[in-house]
């Protein structure tokens, strides 16, 4: 029982480690072509298109259900997308789980997520650069363009404030 604790406690720091050490990178994607992607959402059954929000502001978020910074970052996207979806804003939810979709759709649900929520791949991570750490999300404007990224924890406050600074410029 004491090894299981000591190796969870282990494993725990060394995510920690990751998300602040690895996810630093990730600010350097700013200003970068936003990377086309595809995927099955698990809560509505469409499949989800990158290309079908062009001209629309987006928040790709990558999460899992396991993660705590994650499940505090939901209700902000809940919220977020509720305010400006009429606006031409979605938040896209893009799951590291290794699970499998059921585990995620369950949770969904339960958390009462109203954006496309998907099970991400290696290929849709790799692409939007080095995402270690998690949560993490990335900002794209109307042309396409990856204008912030937020490795780790996003307060509301913050993007709220910029997804209005790319709503209404």
């Amino acid at each position: 029982m004491e090894k299981n604790r000591c190796i969870n406690s282990s494993a725990k720091i060394l995510m920690l480690a990751l998300t602040i050490i690895v996810c630093q990178p990730a600010l350097a994607l700013a200003n970068k072509t936003a990377p086309e992607f595809q995927f099955q959402a698990i809560n509505t059954s469409e499949t989800i298109h990158s290309r079908a929000y062009q001209g629309t502001v987006m928040l790709v978020n990558f999460w899992a259900t396991w993660c705590p910074p994650c499940r505090k970052e939901i209700p902000s996207l809940i919220k977020l997308q509720n305010e400006f979806h009429d606006q031409g804003f979605t938040v896209i939810g893009i799951s590291v789980d290794q699970d499998g979709n059921s585990g995620v759709k369950k949770f969904a649900d339960k958390m009462g997520i109203n954006y496309p929520v998907g099970q991400g791949s290696t290929e849709i991570a790799k692409n939007f650069g080095p995402i270690a750490g998690i949560p993490a999300s990335f900002l794209i404007n109307r042309k396409g363009d990856i204008v912030k990224s937020y490795p780790g924890y996003a307060t509301h406050e913050q993007l709220k404030k910029d997804i209005e600074e790319l709503i209404n410029p």
